[in-house]
C-alpha cells in the first residue's frame, strides 16, 4: 500500500492458516486493497475438466466450495481454475462438452457469493505440456457456452505469448469473456521490460478499452533482494498508461 498498490493476489492463500487469512482480509479492508484471484487448486496435472469421470468432477466441485470460504475471508471476487490435462480417450469436442458441463455445475456454487471463476489457459510448449485449455480463444469458446457472468477467462499474457502471441487482437476478440489479466514477460517470466512483450503498448490498449479490472503480477523478479523489488515497481511505472 505504501508503494501505491491497491490490489494484491496470492496463489498460496488457500494454504495459509484460517486465522492468517482473516487477519489479511481485515488489514486489506482497512487499507482499501482489493484481493485478486485466489486459486481453487483444481489440479494442473489432474484429469478432471476434460474427463467424463464423475468422481473427478466431484473433487473439483468440492475444491471450489472450499475455496469459496477462503475467498470470503479475504473479500476476493475472483477464483482461478486450471483445467487439468487432456483426456486422450475422447475427441476434443467431447472434452469441451465435459468441461462446459462441469463449469455450469460450478457456477451454482460461486454465484450466491458473488465470486467469478476465471479459467486460466496454460501454454503447453514450455510450462504445462498436456494441458487441456491452452489458449485464450479456447477459454472464450467455453465461457460463451457456459454463458454465465460468474464464469470468465483469465487472460495470462505470458502464457498466450508463448501459445501464439497476437496479444492485442486476441484481447479485443475475447474481451467480452475476459474477467482478469495476468502479466509476465517472455522469455523468463519476469517483470515487463525483461523480455519481448511491448507491455507499454499492451497496457495502453487495455486501458483505452475501458478495462478497469485487476492486473495480476504472476511472475518472478529479474533482480534479487530489495533492489530487484524496486526494479519491478519502476518497470510497471514505466509501462503505466496513466
Amino acid at each position: 500500500h505504501d508503494h501505491g498498490f491497491r490490489a494484491w493476489e496470492d496463489n498460496g492463500m488457500s494454504a495459509r492458516p484460517v486465522g492468517e487469512q482473516e487477519a489479511i482480509g481485515a488489514e486489506m479492508e482497512k487499507l482499501g486493497i482489493t484481493m485478486g484471484v485466489v486459486s481453487a487448486k483444481t489440479g494442473i496435472k489432474e484429469l478432471n475438466f476434460a474427463s467424463k469421470d464423475k468422481e473427478a468432477h466431484q473433487v473439483v466441485l468440492d475444491q471450489i466450495a472450499a475455496t469459496v470460504d477462503v475467498a470470503k475471508r479475504v473479500n476476493a471476487g475472483y477464483m482461478t481454475l486450471v483445467s487439468g490435462q487432456v483426456d486422450p480417450r475422447w475427441d476434443r469436442e467431447t472434452q469441451y462438452a465435459n468441461c462446459i458441463d462441469l463449469l455450469r455445475r460450478a457456477v451454482e456454487i460461486v454465484e450466491p457469493h458473488k465470486i467469478t471463476m476465471v479459467m486460466e489457459p496454460l501454454n503447453r510448449f514450455r510450462n504445462h505440456p498436456g494441458s487441456f485449455l491452452q489458449t485464450v480463444t479456447e477459454g472464450h469458446l467455453i465461457c460463451m457456452a457456459v454463458n454465465h457472468p460468474n464464469c470468465k477467462v483469465l487472460y495470462d499474457m505470458y502464457h498466450q505469448q508463448i501459445a501464439g502471441g497476437n496479444l492485442i487482437p486476441l484481447f479485443d476478440l475475447c474481451r467480452d469473456q475476459i474477467g482478469y489479466l495476468q502479466v509476465g514477460d517472455n522469455p523468463g517470466r519476469k517483470e515487463p521490460g525483461t523480455g519481448e512483450i511491448n507491455y507499454a503498448k499492451v497496457f495502453e490498449h487495455v486501458h483505452a478499452s475501458g478495462f478497469d479490472g485487476i492486473v495480476g503480477m504472476e511472475h518472478g523478479n529479474f533482480g534479487k533482494g530489495i533492489e530487484g523489488e524496486k526494479a519491478v515497481i519502476e518497470a510497471y511505472r514505466a509501462v503505466d498508461p496513466s
